[in-house]
């Protein structure tokens, strides 16, 4: 109550008690009276090159829901880049944009471009030489981070984190199926996207799946990445949810706590084979922001879904996942909000409060949420002197709410006005901005 926030050339210059400040009728000035203000959001979990088709939208459907920041966590670099470069030309009307490029994955790799479920986001690489000219073209094309996947060898992850040290890049990615979460987590591993084949490691047979994982990975050398990595799901997630051990879970979270092994839970995409969130018509509502093509494509998708059952154990590992995300956070591992939007019917912006609604329903508190998308991804790009807090010298990325999140974790979406490094966008102007969205 009662405070300004000065904000000069894209920066907040000063968070002030009002009472102390003359302002000058020359300067533009917003009457916050009874609003909340919060740092603008990150997704720290999003691909463009998913979906080609709505690419071009995702700009705006992130602004007009107070996503001011953007990680992208694979695609075809051209294709990531451009959106990058585009941000980056233009700062005060587009989210910031941070990219990996391509997933680098082994051979055979999963995302091949060989279907509509798994188009060419990834690159497949056939050894460690593979490995290391393919992280130095990154490197040329200005990559932010990069993103590990699970048909590659031990000894090409363990080269790809030696490398990425070096020339001081985050890795994420998905645990490889040929090792284990201590052993990733031990190599450099700095995050984990999606809690990725942590369950595999927190069963009591857990060595005995990872050796049966390696003869898989050996005996399906010729088939389709794809095609492999859903049988060895098929064939393991089930074993080891049933055979989860609380004395290997903890051993597990003590090590990824203490290698500071970070998590992205994308906790929405996880539990939505059981929740089917995107059954429900407040849900699709927001698929009138999409282009027509999209919007039509998920309903008929969606209306086929809903005729089938849902798979007993899609409840339970839901509820393994929920559980596991709160013991994640309980452990003291920091959490980044992310959600794989588009995939799964997750419209971009949107889909990221919904995110930060589960994280609350799974331990965490409405102001702990909040941090899991506005300060920790800050402090992951080593930019927490720069984003994600409200104070003098930050960049003005801020998001203006009628009500206080902090009594509500849904009260992020009741935005009263948008800030994108210093540019006010009011709520006529993310109403206009959403009726362009609507007339694609």
């Amino acid at each position: 109550e009662n405070q300004t926030i000065i904000i000069q050339s894209g920066k907040i210059l000063k968070v002030s008690p009002t009472k102390d400040l003359l302002l000058s009728k020359e300067n533009t000035i917003v009457d916050g009276t009874g609003k909340f203000i919060i740092p603008g959001l990150w997704d720290a979990h999003i691909h463009f090159a998913f979906l080609t088709e709505l690419a071009p939208s995702m700009f705006d459907l992130f602004l007009v829901n107070g996503v001011t920041s953007v990680r992208d966590t694979g695609g075809e670099i051209g294709f990531v880049k451009k959106w990058k470069d585009k941000s980056l030309a233009d700062p005060l009307n587009t989210p910031r944009v941070m990219i990996a490029g391509p997933l680098l994955d082994g051979m055979p790799n999963v995302y091949d471009g060989s279907g509509p479920a798994v188009p060419p986001l990834s690159v497949g690489l056939a050894s460690v030489e593979d490995v290391i000219n393919k992280i130095n073209e990154l490197e040329s094309l200005d990559v932010d981070f990069l993103k590990s996947y699970e048909m590659l060898s031990p000894d090409q992850f363990k080269k790809l984190n030696q490398l990425a040290k070096e020339k001081g890049f985050k890795v994420t990615g998905h645990v490889p199926l040929s090792m284990d979460v201590i052993s990733a987590s031990n190599a450099g591993l700095n995050s984990m996207e999606h809690m990725r084949n942590l369950e595999l490691s927190c069963a009591s047979n857990s060595d005995e799946l990872l050796q049966q994982r390696k003869t898989l990975l050996e005996a399906g050398k010729k088939d389709k990445g794809s095609a492999l990595r859903s049988r060895i799901h098929q064939m393991q997630r089930k074993t080891a949810v049933e055979n989860y051990d609380e004395t290997q879970a903890q051993k597990v979270l003590a090590v990824l706590a203490k290698n500071q092994t970070w998590q992205i839970p994308t906790l929405t995409l996880n539990t939505s084979s059981a929740t089917r969130y995107y059954t429900s018509p407040e849900w699709q509502e927001s698929f009138s922001l999409l282009p027509d093509s999209t919007e039509q494509k998920w309903k008929k998708y969606i209306d086929e879904i809903a005729l089938t059952e849902i798979d007993p154990f899609r409840k339970e590992y839901s509820k393994w996942m929920f559980e596991m995300t709160g013991k994640v956070h309980a452990a003291g591992i920091d959490i980044m909000a992310g959600t794989d939007c588009p995939i799964s019917f997750l419209t971009p912006g949107r889909s990221l409060h919904q995110e930060l609604l589960v994280l609350v329903d799974a331990g965490l508190t409405p102001l702990e949420a909040i941090k899991t998308a506005t300060i920790n991804p800050a402090k992951y790009f080593n930019m927490e002197d720069e984003l994600g807090r409200i104070k003098s010298g930050m960049w003005a990325d801020l998001l203006i709410l009628n009500s206080n999140p902090l009594d509500d974790i849904n009260n992020t979406r009741k935005i009263h006005g948008v800030i994108k490094q210093g540019n006010y966008m009011d709520r006529s102007k993310l109403d206009e901005m959403m009726t362009k969205l609507s007339a694609n």
